[in-house]
């Protein structure tokens, strides 16, 4: 969401108001109500509102998790809803990312009642779109899908190689929603081959906050299936060696049970690396006909879709082929284009009602 943000904001020539609340907002996820960092937190929260209701003209609000405090202005917002992961967890649907407390409840409350205030909202993806309409009761015509996009100067092949044995791609954190432990049990049966023996399954990115939280349950899984010398963590990468990590990659792999849009798959394609992902939410949408599809559920199904990939070159060549045409659709020039014209649309519509108010409102 960050990253959206920041790609957005180099490519629209709007005014812009730039806050680090919402990285304040993510480090204090399960506080108690009554602490000293809560009240810390409420005080700039409360100064935010402000700052937001001086604003002239239609605030774009490009996380949903800011939505709490547009709940509260004064004057007319967008709002960008890139999942529903939080409200998942919220209502109970399952474990997505972490159990929550009161305070996170009451805040992640106001976010949804922040998404169903807005003026209009914009979704990264139909199926977000769906289940805006399906969880929250959004009307349809209310939503706008204006997909995510992906910086092409820096996604494409490369020569360059930061390791030097055969690796499986995973790019993500450790969420449940992610599962990862999916995976793990999938390389397991893979690696009960003997043409697989020197394969490792290389993980990208930092584990969740709190880490060990999330890195536990994988670091306990991994000892169970005996994995230890298989499985490669490099934590945080900076977003300049991500191409030579999927470039040198065998295939890369996100089995997720949720995902809002996922750029990890488009940026492997943009790479020339092969890409499976699962068969559920947003993903088949995102990937098209450039992906093998599988069952999150079933890690023999995501084990068969790796060996199939390894083993048929014919196949390799066409998704990759595939995946290079897939990924150009999706750019950040193209995303701002589109978010302008929601942008536009939505001051027409307002000026119209605001006409018709004061059209009333005259003495004939």
């Amino acid at each position: 969401m960050d990253l959206y943000s920041k790609k957005l904001a180099e490519r629209l020539e709007v005014p812009k108001l730039y806050t680090n609340i919402y990285q304040d907002v993510a480090e204090i996820y399960n506080i108690p109500f009554l602490s000293i960092k809560a009240a810390t937190a409420l005080l700039k929260e409360l100064s935010f509102v402000k700052k937001l209701n001086r604003v002239n003209g239609v605030i774009h609000i490009p996380n949903h998790h800011l939505g709490r405090y547009g709940f509260f202005l004064k004057v007319p917002y967008i709002i960008t809803v890139h999942d529903l992961i939080r409200y998942f967890d919220l209502k109970g649907y399952g474990l997505f990312i972490q159990r929550l407390n009161i305070r996170d409840r009451f805040y992640l409350s106001l976010d949804y009642k922040g998404i169903k205030k807005a003026n209009h909202i914009i979704a990264v993806s139909n199926s977000t779109k769906q289940d805006l309409i399906k969880h929250l009761g959004i009307p349809s015509d209310r939503i706008s899908v204006v997909y995510e996009g992906i910086d092409h100067r820096i996604f494409k092949p490369t020569d360059r190689r930061l390791v030097d044995f055969p690796y499986i791609l995973y790019v993500g954190s450790e969420h449940p929603r992610k599962n990862f432990i999916g995976l793990l049990k999938a390389f397991k049966k893979l690696k009960g081959d003997s043409r697989f023996k020197d394969l490792k399954l290389l993980k990208v990115g930092k584990a969740g906050k709190p880490k060990m939280q999330f890195r536990e349950p994988t670091l306990r899984a991994i000892h169970e299936l005996g994995l230890s010398n298989d499985v490669i963590f490099t934590e945080y990468v900076p977003e300049k060696d991500l191409p030579a990590y999927y470039s040198g990659a065998v295939c890369f792999v996100l089995p997720s049970f949720y995902e809002g849009f996922g750029f990890p798959p488009l940026e492997a394609m943009a790479c020339g690396c092969p890409v499976i992902v699962s068969k559920v939410a947003s993903l088949p949408e995102i990937v098209g006909d450039a992906a093998m599809l599988v069952d999150p559920n079933a890690p023999e199904g995501i084990a068969e879709a790796i060996e199939t990939l390894m083993m048929d070159r014919a196949l390799r060549g066409k998704l990759i082929s595939r995946g290079f045409e897939r990924a150009s659709y999706f750019s950040w020039e193209k995303t701002a284009k589109e978010t302008m014209k929601v942008y536009k649309n939505v001051e027409y519509s307002l000026s119209a009602y605001v006409r018709g108010r004061f059209a009333e409102a005259v003495p004939r």
